[in-house]
């Protein structure tokens, strides 16, 4: 048991020193990542002037812009660029041949590989984030209380396990399928419009709303801000936390189901 955790500690002691490389390019890529949030209140501002409205599905304009730049700080959480097509790309040049021959779950080599990337983020990033958080302070009108807050801490970690499981999972379907980046591309498509990232979901018809809000990819972007921003309340919140962790065990064991049956069908060509 202690040599096992002293080799997960290793791992993510080596992973962090590898991620601490490129602090300087997190810290560029954090500001870069609020440009086309630029562009995104321009085109909200138009909408509501256009719209003559004061509120759109319940949100003011200082609640979109708000919500836009929280879907920052949940997105920072979800996202796993690259994972998915990693471990594709892997299968099919043979290199996932290693985690069959060595005593290192491949699964939890990742989750410790993309634990220390998005810690060494998060204090690299924590100065770009709070100087715009801070010229936009006044679309915000005030904190939520302790206990929405601890509610929304809880689905932002939950938001990356989530994330990571999942598109873990869509990798490992390369063991069928070669070529997945075609999979990807449209998972990516929907996550893109259907997670909140570009807008709030509540803006979507009832009957596609209440669909869209039991798939998983709502909880990666949406959930976590609505419930920020006190959109989800009472019953609600608990169901969608309830949701959001059951979705999470299904992709934990679904990605270690994929994987072992993938291990079992796997060929060894490539590499």
């Amino acid at each position: 048991m202690y040599a096992r955790v002293l080799t997960w500690w290793t791992i993510l002691k080596i992973s962090l020193e590898e991620r601490l490389v490129y602090r300087a390019d997190f810290a560029l890529g954090t500001l870069m990542r609020f440009l086309p949030f630029v562009t995104q209140v321009f085109l909200w501002s138009a909408i509501y002037a256009a719209g003559g409205s004061k509120t759109l599905a319940g949100y003011t304009y200082n609640e979109m812009v708000a919500y836009l730049l929280l879907t920052n700080i949940s997105r920072a959480f979800s996202s796993m660029p690259g994972l998915a097509s990693t471990i594709a790309l892997q299968i099919r040049n043979g290199e996932i041949k290693k985690y069959m021959i060595q005593p290192i779950d491949m699964i939890g080599y990742y989750l410790l590989s993309r634990l220390a990337h998005k810690l060494v983020y998060y204090l690299v990033a924590f100065v770009p984030f709070a100087l715009v958080f801070y010229l936009c302070r006044e679309f915000f009108s005030g904190w939520p209380d302790a206990g929405t807050m601890a509610v929304f801490l809880v689905s932002l970690v939950l938001s990356f396990l989530l994330g990571f499981f999942l598109e873990a999972t869509l990798g490992m379907i390369g063991f069928w399928i070669l070529e997945v980046s075609s999979l990807l591309f449209v998972y990516q498509l929907f996550s893109f419009f259907f997670s909140g990232q570009m807008f709030p979901i509540d803006i979507l018809p009832e009957v596609a709303r209440d669909i869209i809000s039991f798939l998983p990819i709502a909880y990666l972007a949406y959930f976590p801000v609505a419930v920020f921003l006190g959109k989800i309340t009472g019953s609600a919140l608990l169901t969608g936390l309830a949701v959001q962790v059951g979705w999470v065990v299904f992709f934990i064991f679904a990605s270690r189901w994929t994987l072992r049956q993938g291990f079992k069908r796997y060929s060894g060509y490539g590499g």
